[in-house]
């Protein structure tokens, strides 16, 4: 771009001495100030710098010439740069004179133009607003008919599908139950309508629907009667639309439960008559009779064994009971769950269907399943119960009769396990198994009330075994231990806690038998062998008890501490026995009166013999029992009935049925004998110390050797008569058995 001031002003640059207005007195100073300043400025000064080079550009020559036209030159140029510079803003001011008038145009066309545009507006108005209007009005026209196509879609049913959900000629299909579902979804849509300004639109589809589904499951109610009429249990594969259909109707509890009820009442008399065919005329299966095996008798053929009759009745209904709820899982259990949520609908939908308000109900269906298998044996079990009882009433064998408790028993905890505790048929069965037990107890009282009239029955034999009654009594209650035995569970035995269910029957048919047996023994006279009468029976008793553990429980005990007793006797008897048959009651008899202070002297710690009792000893000789006549012939009764003293003893109890018992009783008899024999001893040697005799023997020709304290003599018979009966026999001498033979001889 070409500068309009290419040189400098007059006082950019130029020297106060080129100036003409200055004075010559101070050209000298300015010169030298000139000077001065020429010298003293810096070259690197960018002004001095630039100023160079323009001179250096116009290339201007240092003359004097042109020194003095510089500054000329450089206004002149300033002057000519102003001129052009005017006159391009001579131009510029006629551009903008030009744009200022088109400007003027300007606003003026554009005044007109408001002025067109407000006239043409007020004209326009009107319609744009009557078309904004007809745009809105069309726009809510077209939401409404969204909506009421909507509407119409979703809340109202077709006329057709209504017929399928009405018309009893339409099946009952998956298209009856889309149709059904569609009504309960509109049903339950209406609710929100009902939420509205205006509730007369939804309390009308509201009750509209609400008719629809009424007779929707009227419908229903009436299909699953009819089907429940045809259906056949015994088919594994039960139609699916029941399944489904029962899941709806029980939408509904009232009328889920009076099908239900239905259901029960016509499967009651099915398996009614089933039952009765199958005890009377031909094999039949849960439905009603069936073309079986012919070769097959009824059960009332085997109506004279109580036992196999009411096991085969128990067996049918078991068997049934098993088919009925395997068939019927198919509806409750498989679908259990739907079924709840069902129920759990419709009693918020009925509430006046709840039996009580405050209580959770829920649906269980196995519950809903043992319950209705219960209701389809009412009739089954009725007669159950009276072909039992009339059985049991006219049987009178006891063994059979809890043989019969026991099938019961088993039957009851199997219909327990299957149909639960609460069932119909388990209390059935435990009413029956208290019927049986009753009637058993009753033969059991009749029959020994019967016996205790007839006195020959309860004479005792003459070889006191226990009587024929109580063998007879013995043998069926093993008969009846046998019997609970195979029928007691494991998990029974090992209950400990329980009660004992045997001991009922041990107090019927055990108890009433022990006591006849004992009272029997009163006839006979001896104790003795009332003693081993008594004994046989108990040992009998408990021979027949102790290997049943849960019979031993509660009777074990008493018959041990009674044949306790009783043993007790027999040692007293076996005891005295040996005494009699030996001599030496003779002797124990004599020394009674000796026996107290003899016991006390030796229990004096001290042993020292007093005066007194050495005198009281002394006197022992004069006992008619210590007579040398009756002491020999104690000692030689004595000898003789030691060699055979064991198996005597032994005889005299033979008639005890029990070897052992024998053995042990003699045994403690023999030592209970050596321990008086060897006090009789004592007193013997204890007498002849008092009397000073040391020793005593017989000699040979009638001599008598004896012995004193301090002295020993021989005399004859001839010398002096009272030194003679002082001197001439010993207690000792006549009496020699010593307590240690005694123990070798009957060991």
């Amino acid at each position: 771009m070409t500068s309009y001031f290419p040189g400098h002003g007059p006082n950019s640059g130029d020297s106060p001495a080129l100036s003409p207005l200055s004075p010559p007195t101070q050209r000298s100073s300015a010169l030298s100030n000139r000077l001065t300043s020429v010298l003293s400025a810096s070259y690197a000064d960018s002004d001095i710098r630039d100023a160079l080079e323009t001179l250096s550009i116009r290339g201007i020559h240092n003359t004097a010439e042109t020194r003095r036209q510089l500054r000329l030159d450089v206004q002149k140029e300033v002057v000519d740069s102003n001129a052009e510079i005017v006159r391009d803003f001579g131009k510029v001011a006629e551009q903008l004179k030009r744009i200022g008038s088109v400007i003027t145009t300007l606003n003026q066309t554009c005044d007109e133009m408001r002025k067109h545009i407000s006239l043409a507006k007020q004209d326009t108005t009107p319609v744009l607003e009557e078309a904004a209007a007809l745009m809105a009005q069309k726009k809510d026209t077209e939401t409404k008919q969204r909506l009421l196509v909507a509407f119409e879609k979703h809340f109202l049913v077709p006329e057709e599908d209504l017929m399928v959900l009405n018309s009893a000629e339409d099946p009952v299909d998956d298209r009856f139950f889309d149709i059904l579902a569609r009504v309960k979804q509109v049903h339950h849509d209406c609710e929100h309508l009902l939420g509205g300004e205006n509730q007369r639109l939804g309390l009308e589809l509201m009750e509209l629907s609400t008719r629809h589904l009424n007779s929707a499951y009227q419908k229903l109610y009436k299909w699953i009667q009819k089907e429940f009429q045809s259906l056949n249990l015994e088919d594994p594969r039960i139609s699916s639309s029941i399944r489904r259909a029962l899941r709806v109707l029980a939408e509904r509890p009232s009328l889920f439960h009076s099908c239900l009820d239905f259901f029960a009442e016509a499967r009651d008399y099915v398996l009614a008559d089933a039952f009765h065919y199958a005890l009377t005329d031909a094999i039949t299966g849960a439905n009603g009779p069936s073309a079986g095996d012919r070769s097959v008798k009824p059960i009332e053929f085997s109506a004279h064994d109580p036992l196999r009759y009411i096991g085969d009745m128990l067996a049918w209904v078991h068997s049934t009971t098993v088919s009925e709820r395997e068939a019927l899982e198919a509806l409750f259990v498989a679908d259990g769950e739907e079924l709840a949520r069902g129920i759990q609908a419709g009693l918020n939908s009925e509430p006046w269907s709840r039996i009580d308000e405050d209580q959770e109900v829920t649906f269980d269906g196995h519950k809903a399943l043992s319950d209705l298998v219960n209701r389809d044996l009412i009739g089954v079990s009725r007669s159950l119960r009276q072909r039992v009882e009339l059985v049991i009433q006219g049987h009178d064998d006891p063994v059979t009769c809890y043989k019969v408790v026991n099938l019961l028993s088993f039957y009851r905890t199997t219909f327990t396990k299957l149909v639960g505790p609460k069932a119909q048929l388990v209390d059935l069965m435990q009413s029956l198994e208290k019927f049986t037990l009753g009637h058993f107890e009753n033969l059991m009282r009749e029959e020994v009330s019967t016996l205790s009239n007839d006195q020959l029955a309860l004479a005792p034999p003459q070889d006191l075994s226990p009587p024929e009654f109580l063998l007879d009594a013995l043998e069926g209650l093993v008969s009846l231990m046998k019997t609970h035995e195979a029928s007691v569970r494991p998990d029974e035995e090992c209950d400990t806690d329980s009660e004992n269910k045997f001991t009922p029957v041990l107090r019927a048919a055990f108890d009433p038998y022990l006591t006849l047996a004992r009272s029997s023994s009163e006839e006979i006279d001896d104790p003795t062998a009332q003693t081993i009468y008594r004994t046989n029976i108990l040992l009998a008793a408990r021979a027949t008890v102790s290997p049943f553990e849960f019979a031993s429980i509660t009777h074990m005990n008493p018959l041990s501490n009674a044949i306790s007793t009783l043993r007790t006797n027999l040692l007293d008897i076996q005891h005295q026995y040996l005494l009699d048959n030996s001599g030496l009651q003779t002797l124990l008899d004599a020394l009674e009166p000796f026996s107290k202070s003899g016991r006390d002297s030796e229990q004096d710690s001290e042993n020292e013999e007093k005066p007194e009792q050495k005198l009281h000893l002394a006197d022992l000789t004069t006992l008619p029992a210590f007579q040398p006549e009756a002491l020999v012939a104690s000692s030689q009764q004595l000898d003789d009935f030691l060699p055979s003293a064991l198996m005597d003893a032994a005889d005299h109890l033979k008639r005890v049925q029990s070897a052992s018992l024998i053995q042990s009783v003699t045994e403690d008899a023999v030592e209970a004998f050596c321990r008086d024999f060897e006090f009789v001893e004592g007193m013997i040697i204890a007498a002849d110390e008092a009397r000073g005799m040391t020793q005593v023997s017989l000699g040979t020709g009638g001599s008598v050797i004896s012995g004193r304290s301090g002295r020993s003599t021989r005399k004859t018979t001839g010398e002096d008569d009272e030194e003679e009966k002082e001197d001439q026999w010993s207690l000792r001498s006549l009496f020699p058995r010593t307590t240690g033979e005694i123990r070798v001889l009957l060991s």
